[in-house]
């Protein structure tokens, strides 16, 4: 899983002419939930922030948020609002998270290398894109990596058969077929 550290400054100001001028002035504003307080508003430099956004959006990232000069907070990025016409930064909210809980994660799978069946002619059919796995954060992999060069016409490779670390379980049906090379015209396998 991601790790990334941001900072971010405590904000006294709320309503939407405040926010909007805090916008003007290159930062924007963002909410901490969770973790059994009250929620904390935030204000980040928004340039920073954005780059740091577009590098792990869309992926299983742990935030360790920096706030002032206090200590840092685990968060996971909740929902990140954007303006639809000019997709300007208008609000973001993270969801404060316990490392030392398991949660269940979505996987990427990645399928590396061309298939023995494939240069055989064989048509290679790829039926997970991600699994779901259960585990503290910090233990999730990033992705999950399949070597098809061994998979011959008619082989495949089960969802159990996908290599993850020892204290992360596999929720997905173990018994899926993920990835398969089969003949031209052949129905896949379910």
């Amino acid at each position: 899983m991601f790790q990334v550290e941001m900072s971010a400054a405590v904000r006294s100001a709320t309503g939407k002419g405040p926010m909007r001028q805090m916008r003007m002035k290159g930062m924007t504003p963002a909410v901490v939930y969770g973790g059994g307080g009250e929620a904390i508003n935030l204000q980040m430099d928004t340039k920073t922030l954005m780059a740091q956004l577009l590098e792990f959006s869309r992926r299983n990232t742990v935030v360790t948020l920096k706030i002032e000069d206090g200590p840092g907070k685990s968060v996971a990025i909740g929902e990140i609002q954007t303006d639809p016409i000019t997709d300007k930064l208008i609000h973001v909210d993270f969801c404060e998270i316990d490392i030392e809980k398991t949660r269940k994660y979505s996987v990427p799978v990645v399928y590396n290398g061309t298939a023995k069946g494939v240069d055989l002619g064989g048509d290679m059919i790829i039926s997970y894109n991600k699994v779901v796995l259960e585990g503290k954060p910090l233990d999730i992999p990033n992705e999950c990596v399949v070597d098809v060069t061994p998979l011959g016409m008619g082989e495949a490779v089960k969802c159990g058969e996908i290599a993850i670390p020892g204290n992360v379980k596999m929720v997905t049906d173990t018994e899926a077929v993920a990835v398969s090379v089969i003949k031209p015209g052949q129905k896949a396998a379910a």
